[in-house]
């Protein structure tokens, strides 16, 4: 008889049904599409069955709790089979020094909800379960979904709140606290790694958090992102700088951290023009280009303009910045300089004083302008940050604050740019740089 013409029973029973006849030998491997099919298949019957009967599918009785319920049971009656040598009732285990000695109740969260379970022992203790650990009482994807929250910008209370929302069962904010406190080690592991000895390209910024030290603060959060010779774009370390701003001193700490982990050269550093980090830059990788982000340049210029003039200035400003070659970019400006200099002294003082660090993009082609002359890639990330941390108004330390950080850094987002990847065009990029830089790019 099959199960779905059987009596009309509970959940639980009907999951019972299906799995009670399985046996440890009878679970060999099959075709995985023809796997696909039956599963599928197979889902369709138990909701069906489950509408029926009006089981919920959530919820203490519902069909997904019962399900993982019996999935795991199963699991773990193989494990204890496999611990011993022999199945239930198999009369090869007369005599043996070792058989089952009944069960343990355990409560466990997973991502149904919480499931109790009952937990099989043997006579000697010896049996260590691996499918639910000794201690265990989150499934990895329990772990998995906080995390994941957490990177997204939720804070410890409304995640809380939302696992007694969705899974209808409470989670205090010290679990979630501990559950994200998991990724420490792997954090502190991940801004010690060894680095490339070359990166044509890395970018620099700074974002500002508030930070408790003592009072509440503004601490700055000095990032780089490094692009490889092989075009791989990738996080190299993130530092929290003191209360006050950005100055050389901390520049100066960052690059050494990068330089002890490895990094001897680098080709090319778009930066803000940050204050201090030019002469830092030099000071740590003395053949280095330093590259002023224009898009900040354009940016910042706006800042000393009426609004209304901004569409006018931003349009002169393109002709600067994308003239062809380095003398038709110094005319444009003059012609800018002349046009706006009465009215607006300051903005051109900016960009006189950005010249030197403003023009070395213009010695490449548009393909290598796009990945140098602007710090998006970085500004993209930094965007990342603020989504994450918009919520939290101020952080208790400096571990948590990174800690939120590296979630984000870490997370993937589909149809999203993500911090990591490969640079787009790369072979053509990497042509005209290996021309420029030759050997200091050890390609050859």
């Amino acid at each position: 008889m099959l199960w779905r013409d059987s009596p009309r029973v509970g959940v639980w029973e009907m999951i019972t049904l299906m799995t009670d006849g399985i046996e440890p030998q009878d679970m060999v491997p099959v075709n995985r599409e023809a796997a696909a099919i039956d599963m599928a298949a197979l889902a369709e019957e138990l909701v069906a069955s489950a509408t029926e009967r009006g089981v919920e599918l959530t919820g203490d009785n519902g069909l997904l709790t019962a399900l993982t319920r019996q999935v795991l049971q199963t699991a773990l009656q193989v494990e204890m089979a496999q611990h011993l040598g022999y199945d239930k009732h198999d009369p090869a285990g007369r005599g043996s020094p070792n058989s089952r000695n009944g069960t343990t109740p355990k409560t466990i969260r997973t991502d149904v909800g919480e499931v109790t379970i009952e937990i099989p022992r043997d006579r000697a203790g010896t049996f260590e379960p691996q499918i639910v650990r000794k201690h265990q009482r989150r499934l990895a994807g329990f772990d998995e979904a906080v995390i994941s929250l957490y990177a997204k910008g939720m804070t410890t209370g409304d995640i809380a709140a939302h696992l007694s929302q969705v899974y209808d069962t409470t989670v205090s904010r010290d679990l979630v606290s501990r559950v994200t406190d998991a990724v420490l080690v792997e954090m502190r592991e991940w801004s010690s790694r060894p680095l490339d000895p070359v990166y044509p390209v890395v970018l620099i910024d700074a974002i500002v958090l508030k930070i408790r030290e003592g009072n509440v603060a503004n601490r700055p959060v000095y990032v780089a992102i490094g692009i490889s010779v092989d075009g791989e774009r990738d996080v190299l370390g993130m530092w929290i700088g003191p209360s006050g701003g950005e100055g050389s001193k901390q520049w100066m700490n960052m690059l050494a951290d990068l330089r002890n982990r490895g990094i001897l050269d680098v080709c090319i550093v778009c930066c803000d023009g940050l204050k201090g980090l030019p002469d830092a830059i030099v000071a740590t990788w003395p053949q280095a280009t330093v590259q002023t982000c224009v898009v900040h340049l354009v940016r910042n210029s706006l800042r000393f303009a009426s609004k209304k003039y901004w569409a006018q200035i931003s349009r002169e400003l393109k002709t600067i910045y994308t003239a062809p070659s380095l003398p038709a970019a110094e005319a444009a400006f003059e012609d800018f300089a002349a046009n706006w200099e009465t009215r607006y002294p300051a903005m051109i003082a900016m960009w006189r004083r950005s010249w030197a660090e403003f023009i070395p993009f213009l010695d490449f082609p548009v393909e290598v302008r796009k990945l140098i002359y602007t710090t998006n890639g970085i500004e993209s990330l930094n965007a990342r940050f603020r989504a994450a941390t918009r919520r939290r108004g101020h952080f208790p330390d400096e571990q948590s604050a990174l800690k939120v950080l590296y979630l984000a850094v870490r997370e993937r987002q589909l149809n999203r740019p993500n911090p990591t990847g490969q640079i787009s065009g790369w072979k053509n990029i990497l042509n005209v740089l290996s021309m420029t830089y030759g050997d200091r790019l050890g390609i050859n």
